[in-house]
């Protein structure tokens, strides 16, 4: 038996623990699935007083859950909340708290998975080929641009990249991702080549010692933020007349969507894009309809 208390207070803090230490999640992370485990502790707080989590039925989760959807709570909003709890009765579970979690049983909300626009290549030419090399940053952003698309990555790891993780002898990048998960991704030549000459006009600027190992920095020499490369991927997609609502995670999805139909195994592009599920992986990689057509068209024993 384990020796965490019983009560709602002992319990959370060491679950925090648990998903700061363990899990190594992300402190907004962490906040999201405390701030629903709240909800669920105030709504039986509330309906059946002092019940301890070790004395938690599936009937208390199920009551929960109903109530959340007669106030009118969005699918997606729900499938998180319960995905939040069950996290809880996972942890309560691996502690010895409780010998079985009330959530086994219980179903998430079905979800509409919505799409993100996908770019075609012809798009991400003419998004990239827009940027202005006479501008004292367009190497920089030229270079920036090509590596989130040819090794699809989020943004966070793209200001991230440091010159170390370069291995352009072997081909490579090195990502460090979700969870300080290390990968290693193929960079393509036009990203290479573009990095270098991007590596070549660093060397001119004043930088900041702090961020001395960091590939890409701003004009005063520090880390880029978020915003700025949203910034120049947006300023970029106007100027090339794409229409689209367009974001790093477009690009991204883009990426995954072009080695599929490439003829690319999703656990390939899985391990690419860093998903520790396959499941994450198939919502990125949706294929047209036209696509699949012609796949089974061509590869169908039956044809």
């Amino acid at each position: 038996m384990t020796s965490y208390g019983t009560d709602w207070k002992s319990l959370i803090q060491n679950y925090r623990n648990y998903l700061r230490f363990e899990r190594k999640l992300s402190a907004n992370t962490i906040e999201a699935y405390l701030h629903d485990l709240e909800q669920f502790r105030i709504f039986i707080a509330k309906e059946h007083g002092d019940l301890l989590p070790s004395e938690i039925t599936e009937k208390h989760i199920e009551a929960y859950m109903a109530s959340i959807y007669d106030l009118g709570v969005e699918a997606t909003t729900q499938a998180r909340s319960l995905s939040g709890i069950k996290s809880f009765f996972h942890f309560l579970l691996v502690a010895e708290v409780i010998e079985k979690a009330p959530t086994e049983f219980t179903e998430a909300p079905r979800t509409k998975r919505k799409l993100p626009d996908i770019l075609s290549v012809e798009e991400i030419d003419a998004i990239i080929g827009s940027i202005d090399l006479s501008e004292p940053q367009g190497h920089r952003n030229k270079a920036m641009l090509e590596t989130l698309y040819s090794c699809g990555l989020r943004v966070s790891e793209l200001i991230s990249l440091r010159l170390g993780d370069l291995f352009f002898t072997d081909g490579f990048i090195r990502v460090i991702g979700k969870g300080n998960k290390q990968r290693l991704v193929p960079i393509s030549d036009a990203a290479k080549h573009n990095i270098e000459l991007w590596l070549e006009q660093r060397s001119l600027q004043k930088v900041d010692p702090k961020y001395a190992d960091l590939v890409f920095l701003n004009r005063n020499g520090r880390k880029l933020t978020r915003v700025m490369v949203f910034t120049i991927l947006r300023d970029a997609t106007a100027k090339a007349g794409i229409q689209k609502q367009v974001s790093p995670h477009t690009f991204r999805h883009s990426f995954a969507t072009h080695l599929l139909e490439g003829g690319a195994n999703i656990r390939q592009v899985q391990e690419m894009l860093g998903h520790e599920s396959i499941l994450t992986t198939e919502i990125y990689t949706h294929l047209d309809r036209t696509h699949l057509r012609h796949s089974m068209e061509e590869h169908h024993p039956l044809k």
